[in-house]
This record gives structure tokens, sequence and C-alpha cells, in this order.
């Protein structure tokens, strides 16, 4: 039994630690920054625009649920500054304000769900140093500009078609993005001569954007599989507490000797 436990622990532990399904199934981002000064100077204040794109090529699926985004500064004595981003009116552009101490510092961008992505190494006073790219961008595909006049450094990224902006990405940024969706179908229904679908509870689409962005189901979650392991270590200590009780419990049933006999010699005196 004590070895099952730890068995059921050390499972525990391991899917704890593992990462989500989504993010071994392709789910990542890269973070680009826009041009920054040419000198970077210690205590001053700089404003620093960045793009959080899904695959590097488009905002996240599942727009309006990214979670917080930012810069994280770590030095080189092990000292950490954090800056978070604030949403711009361009598809997954942001911006954050940072003031840096003298030396040099590696940049992360915090994503979000995803995972942070190495941006490079800051030198102050100096200048950014790009990291290498984590994931290679493919030349000659196709690429959909979801931006109007501004759009991330580098678009179109090499890529041999553009594809015109698509909704909702494209519309203005006056409404929220579940009025902007809804905005963006009902004028493409009306274009195509159809009427506008109902529209859908939050629920029903953020399950929707869940399994198209690969994610696994609730249940196949690491910490629900914890649960239901723990939940079966209990319910064997359960049953086999249960039938220990069951085993005492026969053990210390009453004994009715037998009816002592006559020995020879002896009366018997019956009563009533």
């Amino acid at each position: 039994m004590r070895r099952l436990i730890m068995a059921l622990a050390a499972l525990a532990a391991v899917l704890v630690t593992a990462p989500p399904a989504h993010a071994r199934a392709g789910f990542w981002a890269v973070t680009e920054l826009d041009p920054l000064p040419a000198t970077m100077r210690p205590g001053v204040s700089y404003t620093v625009g960045y793009w959080v794109l899904q695959h590097g090529t488009h905002p996240y699926d599942d727009y309006g649920a990214l979670g917080p985004t930012g810069l994280l500064l770590t030095g080189e004595d092990g000292t950490t500054l954090s800056f978070g981003g604030t949403p711009l009116p361009d598809p997954a552009h942001y911006a954050t304000t940072i003031t840096v101490p003298a030396g040099r510092w590696r940049v992360q961008g915090v994503q979000g769900k995803f995972a942070p992505y190495e941006v490079g190494t800051l030198t102050v006073p100096g200048t950014l140093k790009p990291a290498p790219p984590q994931y290679a961008m493919q030349a000659g595909s196709e690429i959909t500009d979801y931006w109007g006049r501004v759009k991330p450094p580098g678009f179109p990224w090499k890529a041999a078609t553009v594809i015109p902006a698509r909704a909702p990405f494209a519309t203005p940024s006056g409404s929220s993005p579940e009025q902007q969706a809804g905005q963006a179908t009902a004028q493409a229904a009306g274009q195509a001569g159809l009427a506008p679908p109902s529209s859908q509870p939050a629920a029903m689409r953020a399950s929707g954007a869940a399994a198209a962005d690969g994610g696994s189901p609730p249940w196949r979650q690491p910490y629900a599989l914890v649960v239901v392991a723990l939940a079966a270590v209990a319910g064997t200590l359960l049953v086999q507490r249960a039938a220990r009780a069951a085993r005492a419990a026969g053990r210390r049933e009453p004994f009715d000797p037998p009816e002592r006999e006559a020995r020879e010699g002896e009366e018997v005196i019956g009563l009533g």
C-alpha cells in the first residue's frame, strides 16, 4: 500500500510539472519590439512598444483572452525588473514604460498563456542585441494582414502572398472584442444576403476557441489528473479500512457455549 501511495505521488508530481498538451503541439508565440532609441541611458524612462504574435505572424486566435503581457529584464546579478504592458488599438500591439539601471540585462517577452520569449540582451548605456530567432520563419508562405497603417516590424516577413485584413482584427477598437466579432459577422452575412446568425453564449465561444488552439479538454489537464489520482488513493484507503473493520467485527461476534451435558451421577434440574 505504501508503494502504491508513493507511485501515485510521483505521478502527481510529473503531471504538475508537465507542460500543457497544447504547448507540446505548437502553441507558441514571439515578441517583437518596436524600434528602440539608438542609445538607452540608465535611469531614463522609455516607452517601448512590442507585439505578441502567435506563430510569429498573427494575433492570438482567442482575441482578448491572451492574458497579461509585458517585458521581464534579468540582470547579471540575478536582479529582475518586470514591466506590465497595456494593449494598444492595433491587434497584438502593446506598450510599456521601462526605467533600467546601468548594466547588461536579459530581456524576455511575457506572453500571457504562451511561454516567455527570448528577445535579446540590453546593455545600458547602449542598445539591444536581439537574440537568435527561436522559431524559423518560412519564406514564400501566405501571410494575412490583420492591421491597418501600423504593422509589426518586418511585416510581411518574406511572405510570397499577403491576404488583406480580415475581421474582427480590422474593426474599430471602440467596442469590445465580442461586439467587434458580432458586427463583422453580421456585416459579412448581410453582404452575402443571409440572415445574421444568433449570438452564442460566452462559454460556448470560449470552448470553441480552446478547441481551435489545440487545447485539451478540462478533464485532461494536469491538475484534473492530479485530483483524480488523489481521489483514487482516498477511495482505496477507505475500502481497505472498511474491509478491516468488517473482519474485526466478525471476530468480535458473541459466542454461545453449548449447553452443559449432565455427567454420570449428577442430576440435571430443569427450571420451569
